[in-house]
């Protein structure tokens, strides 16, 4: 007959502890990411603005109807050199922030989705908010890479695809926060005015881009194409700014590449 012995551990024994065996490789707060997605196309925008309109004066407001122009628009600043690089330099390497960001949204959203009634409507948002989402990145990099001066017409095309894809994603996203968020934090409350506030500016802006481009290019008024190129930098910064509101939603969420977390599998 055998006998089976049962170890108890007193209180004061040392527990072993998962995490003491954890790795941590890389930590990045999605405040910080954020900010480097955003921060670095607004600060690259902002010196080819000022780098073109001292050193480059003429070739940045040379329109097809040569009238009266003060503010050159997006596409000719980044279209000259060596503005150009800069802005292919920045618009490359915020693409893998903006990726993340789309990312840590669809998982937010589809955790999200056990507390909501209306399940099947929720999926189709959050779905729709995320390919949205990844077409506007795909578009910023089509404007981007092919400028105005190489390939007016396609550049045209993508510009208009941009649009397009950022005001529907502004709008989902804004339908897929209320949707998923019956009750909401101070912060999340914040977040969901200023996305709506920033949505107006932009869907306003917009309509101002759409009205004073048709005015320089049909009937070359003075001043049309300045007042175009003043709402695109109002859509842009408002655009950036829209995105950035990810720091209202995950405050101190953080970015991780660890090796033994405890509450992890891996595939």
């Amino acid at each position: 007959m055998t006998t089976k012995t049962a170890v108890v551990k007193s209180a004061d024994e040392p527990v072993d502890d998962p995490l003491e065996h954890m790795l941590l490789f890389f930590n990045l707060s999605i405040r910080k990411l954020a900010f480097v997605g955003v921060s670095l196309p607004l600060i690259t925008l902002l010196t080819c603005l000022a780098t073109a309109y001292v050193f480059q004066y003429d070739d940045v407001h040379e329109t097809h109807c040569r009238v009266y122009n003060v503010i050159p628009s997006i596409s000719a600043i980044t279209g000259v050199t060596p503005q150009t690089y800069m802005w292919r330099i920045a618009v490359a390497f915020h693409v893998g922030p903006r990726m993340v960001i789309a990312q840590v949204y669809y998982n937010y959203f589809i955790n999200q989705v056990s507390k909501v009634a209306d399940k099947s409507t929720c999926y189709i948002l959050i779905n729709l908010c995320y390919w949205l989402n990844l077409i506007e990145i795909a578009a910023i990099c089509g404007v981007t890479y092919i400028s105005n001066r190489e390939n007016y017409p396609v550049h045209e095309k993508i510009f208009i695809l941009f649009m397009l894809s950022s005001l529907l994603y502004m709008i989902v996203m804004i339908k897929t926060f209320s949707k998923v968020h019956k009750t909401m934090t101070e912060h999340q409350r914040l977040s969901y005015t200023i996305k709506k506030i920033l949505f107006t500016v932009c869907i306003t802006s917009t309509f101002t881009l759409i009205i004073y481009f048709i005015k320089h290019r049909f009937y070359c008024h003075d001043l049309a194409f300045t007042w175009f190129a003043l709402s695109e930098y109002v859509l842009a910064v408002s655009n950036m700014a829209f995105h950035f509101t990810i720091t209202l939603d995950f405050p101190h969420e953080q970015l991780i590449v660890t090796k033994n977390f405890p509450t992890l599998k891996s595939d």
